[in-house]
């Protein structure tokens, strides 16, 4: 299957990432997959939140923020954060906890802000690829003495969109497709392979198994590559030992 932008149906938009990006935040990158575009940046508070001070040896903890800017689609979208920016941002947020610890990362916050300047698709899932870079990059900026900011990094992480369109199973949906697609998923992985979340939506018609089965496969395969990605483009930074991520 060739799809309308001339890609096989297994094959990842072309990824650019330029980094560092403009801006004062110690991880801070522009990724882009097609025409989608974000902007992500990470930054270290010794603030805590307020519930996360009471407790008795408080740990660390990672939290994100997602926004599209008002022209990054047509027409244009409202400056506000709306329910379905809320439910984005935890996301993003729950995905990047799950390869952290955060009793090493220590009593700081590492907010982690994806700023969508255009959308074209899969803006939920490259803020996820993308945050997990800057967040390496934030966390690795910290300067303490004895601190091994490696030790923080249980494993990488990294997501991408899968679906059904006209019938075959397809991967890293631009927003032409994902307007068609009769499955639509998110996939979010860790660099070994093991899961983190998947949210998966039948838009119609209910679906079997075996359409999962094959979905995942895709999701797993295209994972694989943007985890080799994401390590090429730390490259000394990159905090896991082997190329897997663990």
């Amino acid at each position: 299957m060739t799809r309308h932008d001339g890609r096989s149906a297994e094959q990842l938009r072309e990824i650019r990432i330029e980094r560092p990006y403009f801006g004062a935040a110690p991880g801070r990158l522009l990724i882009q997959a097609g025409r989608t575009t974000i902007l992500c940046t990470a930054s270290v508070s010794n603030d805590l939140p307020p519930w996360k001070k009471k407790q008795e040896n408080p740990a660390g903890w990672v939290t994100a923020e997602y926004s599209m800017l008002p022209g990054c689609t047509a027409p244009r979208k409202d400056r506000r954060t709306d329910g379905r920016a809320t439910e984005i941002q935890r996301l993003i947020g729950r995905s990047l906890r799950a390869v952290i610890d955060m009793t090493a990362l220590g009593p700081r916050q590492v907010t982690v802000d994806c700023d969508v300047l255009e959308a074209d698709g899969g803006t939920r899932t490259l803020s996820i690829t993308g945050g997990f870079i800057a967040l390496v990059d934030a966390i690795s900026s910290i300067n303490e003495p004895g601190y091994d900011f490696r030790k923080v990094f249980r494993s990488s992480v990294a997501a991408v969109s899968v679906g059904v369109v006209n019938g075959q199973a397809v991967l890293d949906l631009d927003y032409v497709e994902d307007s068609q697609a009769e499955v639509d998923m998110n996939v979010v992985m860790t660099g070994p392979g093991a899961f983190v979340e998947v949210q998966g939506t039948a838009e119609g018609v209910p679906f079997q198994r075996d359409v999962l089965n094959r979905q995942l496969d895709l999701a797993a395969a295209g994972i694989a590559q943007l985890t080799a990605l994401q390590r090429n483009t730390l490259g000394d930074k990159w905090p896991l030992d082997t190329f897997s991520g663990n």
